[in-house]
């Protein structure tokens, strides 16, 4: 986007189909996998497959029966075997649906030392719930629909292709074979050994078997197959063969972008890590139904068709910035997941953590000119500080039950979090020793299984330092820390103290236990202090008279906490910006800080008011994301109170980036700079959205022009925002032009930034045919969630949005499985753009007598960032107010 121990209680491991290790639900260590040989057919007319299995096992003790993981499988024959002998010809097979295992049962002991196999014939469902192994469609060139079988096993779905020992510990080597008709495209992880006709079990007919070349050791997560009517171009630049697949509708050229960087990515990746792609091609494919973004399959990448396949002349540079940091996450994990693999899922941020932060490191060293670091702090460290924000956050290292419970983790923790604390160390150690550290990692744990401590132990051995003790609170404790800094001028010192930092303000004494290892990352004018750590409750530390004119902690906010100044420093180093002596980081970070500090209670948000007012002349595109973004938060919590202070809150943004704004200008230029490019965008968007009438007319003549068959009237970089002005502003004439610019689009990126601007349409009718829209069969599962989202910048189709989740509540369950991230995204976006404290209740009822297996965490972080949202309005309501009076925004008269 994975040990088995002694059992506890001393329960007869071979009496049951799953063994409770470390509170974990797994399966029984009485045999090992070593490799499977898997045989697959599709039926694309009965959306079935016949499938053949032969697991070859260590049987490490003595055994009268074999557990293995399976889900929605019909299995027909199951057969165990020893060397030459048969054991059992269609023994017992107890089926539990709870913890999706089947046990096989049988008389004969199999001694411990022996070699056995299981195999069993079964047929399977091509679902629709893009887990497993599952069908995907798209157009042929005569408009019918044509069907393609791909898959989708993390983190716990390979068991419903075929048995199998579904934990990412259990590796084994795989040969696969696929039988298809002739026409039909045949991929999996290893490229094909051997095509031979066969009959067929479908069709009676004769069709083609591909048999490809063994795996190497390997987790079932990471197994992939895929059958379909496909195109694909190819490059020699890496020294391997590298392709990108598509469907047969889409041009094959549009993967060109992705295919050259992922040649130059493999040759970088090779010589930074020192470890050779172990894999004789890397191919990656665009699947048109596809839940998540990508998926790192070993020499079979999977993505949504948007995030590999890019036409340049129609997409703008977020979305080609966006595809490059997929495709280099999705190689990164060749080695950080795939060849090194995490030993269960509460490891998972070894491998998304890593993943993410080396996508950010590579893309850094290709395109420089992006300057994406500087976009970290907006980005990654912001999501990961607003998630650990709430109490129902958890650790990087959160302990994983159940199958049920891994999808949830899938989230800004694991991924965000957990990069932001590799960034943290690397910086600390230095870049080249962290990488020092991470190839040691690499070369003694290749093919194998590592927990955490693994990764500290080579850091510590590349720097002699004792990585694990300062590093493992961070990954073992949830949360982070508020460092408030006192001044005492008299003493030539300041006070630093930590505390749990809760977007809620509302932390108890026992959720404030832990004391965190901080780096405090001391800027003055003499350059940046590394060595300064907090690893107690408070200390002080000693400052020159100078530095008492300028200091600042947490330099580049390459740390994981917030900083709460006095108004009068947060003053000062609101002048230090102006002068230069901040970097982009650190002035966007401190605008973050402020802004999150006044949300929770730590300082008024008539602070953060005057902070943002004194930033107009901020030439920087990172901090000017932060300002919008901080407006945003304030704008979103005030939703729904009274319409002047709406109003005039709304008037403070157009008035704060009305100026920059018209500076910039909206028409774009080959000249223009990547930057240059999404600044243009984000100001033009944000000032349509506070009611810039000359932005909103230049919207509506490119929106008309548009309409009338002009279709480069709209630059791709503001294409979105032109539609949500048009339909924001516009009724149901403008409805239509942009639901059919979604039904004709000839790209996934024109498609969604149609989609993704239904939301902005606010009269109740559009509204209605909005969330309507999201169950047509125009749009994909995958995307339900697309055209509802904007729904959220209005109180209209906030309370809409979650009527509409209300009365469709079965049908979205169907669609979107529990299994599935999916239902968390939607649940979320339903209910969490609420503001008040009776609107969290009327949540929590209509959830009352309903599971929420597989979405209570997303629910519990939806309604805790109500709550907090509630608490500031309530906090602030007036101070806001008196702000905004006092500067001209509201009158005087104006009722509250």
């Amino acid at each position: 986007m994975c040990r088995h121990q002694q059992l506890f209680g001393g329960d007869d491991v071979d009496g049951s189909a799953t063994d409770i290790t470390q509170g974990r639900l797994i399966l029984p260590a009485n045999v090992k996998p070593v490799h499977y040989d898997l045989t697959l057919e599709p039926d694309f007319e009965k959306f079935t497959y016949e499938g053949k299995v032969a697991i070859e096992l260590d049987v490490v003790e003595d055994t009268t029966s074999i557990s293995v993981n399976a889900f929605e499988l019909d299995i027909h024959k199951t057969t165990v075997s020893s060397g030459d002998r048969v054991i059992a010809e269609n023994p017992t097979v107890d089926y539990d649906e709870d913890t999706q295992t089947a046990k096989v049962s049988f008389d004969q002991t199999i001694p411990a030392g022996n070699k056995a196999t299981l195999t069993m014939t079964f047929t399977g469902t091509l679902n629709d719930h893009m887990a497993g192994f599952y069908r995907s469609s798209f157009k042929d060139e005569n408009g019918n629909t044509t069907w393609m079988a791909t898959t989708q096993m993390e983190p716990t779905d390979a068991r419903r292709a075929f048995p199998c020992f579904d934990e990412p510990a259990l590796k084994a080597k795989f040969t696969v074979t696929l039988v298809a008709d002739e026409k039909m495209t045949c991929l999996s992880n290893m490229d094909v050994a051997s095509e031979k006709t066969v009959d067929s079990t479908i069709t009676g007919g004769k069709r083609k078997a591909v048999t490809f070349n063994p795996t190497p050791l390997m987790s079932t997560y990471l197994l992939a197959f895929v059958v379909g009517e496909l195109n694909y171009i190819e490059t020699n630049n890496f020294r391997v063969p590298v392709r990108v697949y598509a469907p047969k509708d889409r041009d094959i050229e549009h993967g060109r972008f992705s295919l050259e960087l992922a040649a130059k990515t493999l040759d970088f990746y090779e010589k930074t890590f020192d470890s050779p792609f172990p894999l004789p091609k890397m191919d990656m494919i665009a699947i048109p139904d596809f839940s998540a973004g990508a998926m790192e399959n070993w020499g079979l990448i999977t993505y949504r068709v948007v995030d590999v396949l890019i036409d340049e002349k129609v997409s703008g540079a977020s979305v080609k910035q966006r595809v490059a940091e997929t495709v280099q996450h999705e190689l990164a994990h060749q080695w950080f997941g795939n060849l090194v693999t995490m030993d269960f899922w509460d490891g998972l941020w070894l491998n998304e953590g890593f993943a993410t932060w080396m996508s950010w490191y590579s893309c850094n060293v290709f395109y420089p000119d992006w300057k994406v670091w500087e976009g970290y702090v907006t980005d990654n460290l912001a999501s990961a500080l607003s998630l650990d924000s709430l109490r129902s956050s958890h650790p990087i290292e959160v302990p994983v039950k159940r199958a049920d419970e891994i999808n949830q983790i899938f989230d800004a923790i694991s991924y965000s979090k957990g990069s932001c604390v590799l960034r943290m160390i690397s910086k600390q150690l230095g870049e080249d020793v962290f990488m020092e550290g991470v190839r040691r990692y690499l070369k003694k744990h290749a093919y194998g299984n590592t927990q955490t401590s693994d990764l500290w132990a080579a850091l510590g051995e590349a720097s002699g330092k004792d990585v694990e003790k300062v590093m493992d609170i961070w990954t073992k404790k949830v949360g982070f820390p508020v460092v408030t800094v006192t001044e005492n001028p008299s003493q030539s010192s300041i006070r630093v103290k930590q505390n749990r930092f809760l977007r809620t303000a509302d932390v108890k004494p026992e959720e404030d236990e832990t004391l965190f290892p901080v780096y405090l990352g001391l800027r003055t004018k003499d350059g940046i202090n590394k060595d300064l750590a907090l690893t107690t409750r408070e200390a002080d530390f000693k400052l020159s008279e100078q530095d008492f004119g300028f200091f600042k902690l947490n330099a580049d906010h390459t740390n994981i906490y917030r900083t709460s100044y006095s108004p009068e420093r947060l003053s000062k180093l609101g002048n230090a910006a102006k002068e230069g002596l901040l970097s982009v980081e650190d002035r966007a970070g401190m605008v973050s800080d402020a802004g999150s500090l006044a949300a929770a209670g730590y300082q008024k948000t008539s602070g953060i008011l005057a902070l943002l007012d004194g930033m107009r002349s901020e030439p920087n595109f990172v901090v000017w994301q932060e300002i919008i973004g901080r407006i945003s938060s304030l704008r979103s919590a005030w939703m729904f109170e009274d319409e002047a202070v709406r109003d005039a809150l709304k008037k403070f943004q157009l008035n704060l980036i009305k100026d920059k704004t018209h500076e910039l200008g909206w028409t774009f230029t080959e000249q223009d700079g990547h930057i240059e490019q999404q600044f243009k965008a984000m100001m033009f968007g944000s000032a349509g959205v506070a009611k810039d009438e000359t932005v909103i007319k230049a919207a509506f003549d490119m929106f008309n022009k548009f309409k009338a068959g002009d279709a480069s009237a709209i630059h791709p970089n503001i294409r979105g925002n032109v539609y949500a002005l048009a339909l924001a502003n516009g009724g149901e004439e403008e409805y239509n032009v942009v639901v059919n610019a979604y039904k004709n689009a000839k790209t996934s990126d024109e498609r969604n930034s149609a989609l993704r601007s239904l939301g902005h349409a606010k009269s109740p009718e559009l509204i209605q045919r909005t969330l309507a829209f999201a169950f047509s069969p125009d749009v994909k599962g995958q995307d339900i969630y697309l055209p509802i989202a904007a729904l959220r910048t209005h109180p209209e189709g906030v309370k809409a949005q979650f009527e509409w989740m209300k009365e469709n509540w079965e049908e979205l369950q169907k669609r979107l499985p529990p299994t599935s991230s999916l239902l968390s995204s939607v649940v979320a976006i339903c209910t969490g753009s609420f503001t008040k404290e009776e609107q969290v209740s009327m949540v929590e009822e209509f959830f009352a007598d309903k599971s929420t297996k597989g979405f209570d965490k997303a629910l519990a972080q939806s309604l805790d960032a109500v709550r907090a949202k509630a608490r500031w309005v309530e906090r602030d309501g007036e101070d806001v107010a008196t702000w905004l009076r006092q500067n001209g925004y509201l009158g005087e008269k104006e009722k509250l």
